[in-house]
């Protein structure tokens, strides 16, 4: 699977070339409170997902690059092929069309994923066994949770689908190796040629807020903490 192939509905592209100096920045403020909030602003706002992207599963932060999923409308497969392609780390990212009564990711999915290293899923669509994947401490960002697979397990077909192409997730455009940030508040994702300038950005923000909550614990007025840095 590490070259293209497409045949009979099914486009699987290579996982493209991530540099992980990139990435573990970003990993590494896993303890930051409201990540995904920090990042979204250091982009103005833009690349923030939907605010019906929810964790379904494990109380965790998703950090990692996207290998991306296409699905397609009222034939909803599951993508099983990603686990040729995807590398400990990396974020799987369903384009499911939002569809919202078939599931297409559950708990042995999570079972795969995490024997793959993958670090979470993010699901514009459904998935389901999310009492499964919080024991397997999987997590998965979804709109929706509900009962019904998906037809592979039935019929075996697992297309049409493509894989690694820009799919819309949560409103917004993900290209493969985009970096995906995700927590309980919501998903926001950088764009692979902005990582270096949107950590600067999100690391200074960051350590600022910190900053800010300290002086605000200590008694701090709304017109000093304005004069000392500038927002709220």
């Amino acid at each position: 699977m590490s070259q293209n192939l497409i045949k009979s509905g099914k486009i699987i592209n290579p996982r493209p070339e991530i540099d992980e100096k990139l990435i573990a920045p970003y990993r590494e403020m896993d303890d930051v409170l409201s990540l995904s909030c920090i990042v979204g602003d250091c982009m103005a706002r833009d690349n923030v997902m939907t605010n019906d992207m929810k964790p379904k599963a494990a109380d965790k932060k998703i950090i990692g690059p996207a290998i991306t999923v296409k699905l397609t409308p009222g034939d909803i497969v599951d993508c099983l092929d990603v686990f040729d392609i995807a590398k400990p780390g990396d974020v799987v990212v369903i384009d499911a069309f939002g569809e919202s009564e078939t599931s297409i990711w559950g708990g042995l999915m999570s079972g795969l994923a995490r024997n793959a290293g993958v670090t979470g899923a993010v699901i514009d669509g459904s998935c389901r066994d999310t009492d499964e994947s919080k024991v397997l401490d999987f997590p998965v960002t979804a709109k929706f949770s509900g009962p019904r697979q998906a037809h592979t397990a039935i019929s075996g077909r697992k297309e049409p689908i493509k894989i690694n192409v820009p799919i819309t997730c949560g409103g917004i455009i993900v290209n493969p190796g985009d970096l995906v940030v995700a927590d309980e508040i919501g998903v926001a994702v950088v764009p692979y040629d902005q990582l270096e300038e949107v950590y600067g950005k999100a690391r200074q923000l960051a350590d600022n807020e910190l900053k800010i909550r300290e002086e605000i614990l200590k008694g701090a007025t709304v017109e000093e903490i304005l004069a000392n840095f500038g927002r709220i």
